[in-house]
């Protein structure tokens, strides 16, 4: 350690120099913890999407999550419900679930560090207290308005949604009105109504199990079963979601396709526990070193402070 007695002009500027390499590499230590912690945040989320994003790319979903409309049935009524597909809207939610959470968490972070280039508040924010409250604001602020951006253009399924809503009895929905009034056949009644009785929250399981059970029996009677357009996966999710299992020969030859997806899904879930793990571990061991770091500088400031005193 350089010597403060002689109050050598060299030593104290080595001291300076090495006192800012200290900071920067603070800095860069500190950087790389929060980029650490931000991979094992963005970790977690996926954590919760991936058994669906899995089975959604097998093309299968464990329970019903949009209402499948037959080809047959007239346009005007298809064009009423026509949704993006489950998967692509559930990676758009998780791409904007990740865009405001990153935004919002470093750039709140920015804005507390413009705030603190004004007396006001470089005196405040001295209080961690205060510091982390101003940080919490402008996270909200910036959550919101990107929030603000995505729902903007939600109109288009509100139509859907007013469609397929109904209280408590399915026969006060939109959709089993039109479905009195036009010429389908019963089993495509049965599938659309099932569908939005599985759709309700909470579910319409009585109501659901009547319309499936009419599915099942004019799949095992009506000849003409397979030509009403109706989805094999989705009659899979129906069953699945009901009974636990495929019970017709329709959705029976996807239980293979639903074992690799289970099968896949699980491999994917350990290989995110395990990038959770590491990245928290990197995480706290780079604020470790920043605080170890952090508590060297602040010696080291000290005695050269001390040292220009006696000079």
């Amino acid at each position: 350690m350089l010597s403060m007695e002689n109050n050598d002009p060299v030593a104290t500027q080595q001291i300076e120099r090495g006192l800012a390499l200290l900071r920067q590499k603070q800095r860069k230590i500190r950087l790389f913890a929060l980029m650490m912690l931000t991979l094992c945040v963005i970790s977690l989320a996926c954590l919760f999407i991936q058994q669906d994003v899995v089975y959604g790319l097998f093309e299968l979903n464990r329970q019903v999550v949009q209402l499948h409309v037959p080809y047959n049935l007239d346009t005007s009524f298809k064009n009423a419900v026509d949704q993006p597909d489950y998967l692509l809207n559930l990676l758009s939610w998780f791409g904007w679930l990740m865009l405001k959470g990153v935004t919002a968490f470093i750039g709140a972070f920015v804005m507390v560090g413009f705030l603190r280039k004004f007396r006001f508040f470089l005196i405040r924010f001295q209080s961690f207290v205060l510091k982390s409250v101003a940080w919490l604001i402008a996270f909200i602020l910036i959550w919101s308005g990107l929030a603000y951006i995505q729902h903007g253009s939600g109109r288009s399924e509100q139509t859907y949604a007013e469609l397929i809503q109904y209280e408590q009895d399915i026969r006060q929905s939109r959709i089993y009105a039109y479905l009195q009034h036009s010429d389908s056949a019963e089993p495509v009644q049965a599938y659309l109504l099932a569908q939005t009785a599985l759709l309700h929250q909470p579910v319409d399981k009585n109501a659901a199990l009547a319309y499936t059970s009419e599915l099942i029996q004019a799949e095992r009677a009506d000849p003409h079963f397979l030509e009403y357009g109706f989805r094999p996966e989705q009659l899979w999710s129906m069953q699945q979601q009901l009974y636990g299992k495929a019970v017709t020969p329709v959705t029976e030859v996807l239980t293979h396709r639903a074992y690799r997806a289970a099968q896949w899904s699980e491999m994917v879930k350990w290989i995110i526990l395990m990038i959770m793990a590491g990245t928290l571990l990197m995480a706290l061991v780079g604020y470790l070193l920043s605080a170890k770091l952090d508590k060297r500088v602040l010696r080291i400031a000290q005695m050269s402070s001390k040292a220009d005193a006696l000079q």
